[in-house]
């Protein structure tokens, strides 16, 4: 038999092998030597932790562990078998002790669990959970930033003009060209005799209000929002606030210059009273039709159902642009309150799931004051539907 067809079927039982894991049953017969035997012990420690014991209680097990699996797996896959160790094996700890959480492989989840755990944490910690969150924010920042600025900033108005901009407003490309007849040799520059600014009329400035329901299972959503605002609040054509709330509600609109800061200002976890949420929202909300509100919430709610119909109907009647996101994250379709999500849709309030990336799409759409549903419906996104007819 040709040698190229025993390399061919050694290959394959190696594969096999490293799938099935280390229990007798699995019938290769095939040995793992080197690094198939260390990124064999990774996984066993992981997905057989009921045969092997799983990690240990020492944190050099748990450090060594952790170095393996960042030598052996992508990046991607480090950050999977990291989340599927704190929900399996109940490694929460890790994240309580600075020389193992700067082992760990960064990521949205990561930020949460911080969140979470920060007031069980030891101060030794805090510094080293703070790094690593900054280093987290300011990667999606470099990531998300120029998309957003990119897609929201085309979709305002900039047809109106003004010939007494302020600062931040003036269109310097518009202004260069219109004084170019007085540029000045001997100084090598333009006198801007006239300014030309973007026009700060209703279809211009746009009031953005994001309400962040901060219970448990909208973690990841959470970060993204926190970031997003920040973004969102460097845009000189948008007035933005952020507010996010469990049973009460913070204000966290004058931290958005420092979304570190801001994620830092939540509360993960607790109960969830949206009803409460939007009376403050509509507390701040002095230009009705220049409003978006963006709520980000999976309608669990447990406060008051009925005047969360009311106050939802009562923003939506004023003018107010509203939109749910069940959830701003990547991982699919959540869990969310259907009779709820029904009921906005009947007010005509679009309810749905957004992944970071097209949220600026979506931003740019409510902006333009698109249909939303049918930009949803173009991107291949499920909405919520309304009540079906009796």
């Amino acid at each position: 038999m040709p040698t190229e067809t025993f390399a061919g079927e050694d290959e394959r039982l190696r594969r096999w092998r490293l799938l099935l894991g280390s229990d007798d049953a699995d019938g290769t017969g095939y040995s793992l030597a080197g690094d198939d035997l260390s990124i064999d012990n990774a996984l066993n420690s992981l997905y057989d932790a009921g045969r092997t014991g799983g990690l240990g209680a020492s944190s050099p097990t748990v450090a060594r562990w952790l170095a393996d699996i960042r030598t052996y797996f992508p990046k991607s896959v480090v950050q999977l078998m990291q989340r599927d160790a704190m929900e399996r094996l109940n490694l929460h700890r890790m994240l309580l002790e600075p020389e193992l959480l700067q082992s760990v492989e960064a990521d949205v989840h990561l930020v949460a669990n911080l969140l979470t755990l920060r007031s069980v944490m030891p101060a030794k910690t805090m510094e080293t959970a703070r790094t690593v969150v900054r280093n987290v924010v300011e990667e999606l920042q470099r990531k998300l930033q120029n998309p957003a600025r990119q897609s929201i900033g085309s979709s305002l108005n900039r047809a109106a003009r003004t010939r007494r901009p302020r600062p931040r407003d003036i269109d310097w490309p518009r202004t260069i060209q219109a004084n170019l007849k007085h540029y000045q040799p001997e100084y090598k520059t333009v006198v801007p005799e006239q300014r030309i600014g973007f026009g700060r009329g209703r279809s211009a400035l746009r009031n953005v209000m994001l309400c962040v329901d901060q219970s448990g299972s909208m973690a990841a959503s959470v970060v993204y929002a926190g970031i997003f605002g920040a973004v969102l609040a460097s845009l000189p054509s948008l007035e933005t606030h952020i507010v996010v709330f469990d049973t009460a509600v913070v204000d966290l609109t004058d931290q958005l210059d420092n979304p570190v800061e801001l994620l830092f200002g939540t509360q993960l976890g607790g109960g969830t009273d949206i009803a409460r949420a939007l009376t403050y929202c509509q507390g701040l909300i002095r230009q009705p039709e220049d409003t978006i509100l963006v709520l980000i919430s999976d309608l669990y709610e447990g406060g008051d159902v009925e005047e969360l119909h009311k106050r939802a109907a009562s923003l939506v009647g004023a003018g107010v642009q509203m939109v749910v996101l069940l959830a701003l994250d990547d991982e699919g379709a959540p869990s969310y309150d259907h009779s709820i999500a029904a009921a906005m849709a009947e007010l005509g309030v679009p309810a749905f799931a957004c992944t970071p990336d097209l949220f600026p799409d979506l931003m740019a759409a409510a902006i333009n004051r698109s249909d939303i549903a049918q930009w949803a419906a173009s991107a291949d996104i499920a909405i919520a539907e309304p009540f079906a007819p009796a």
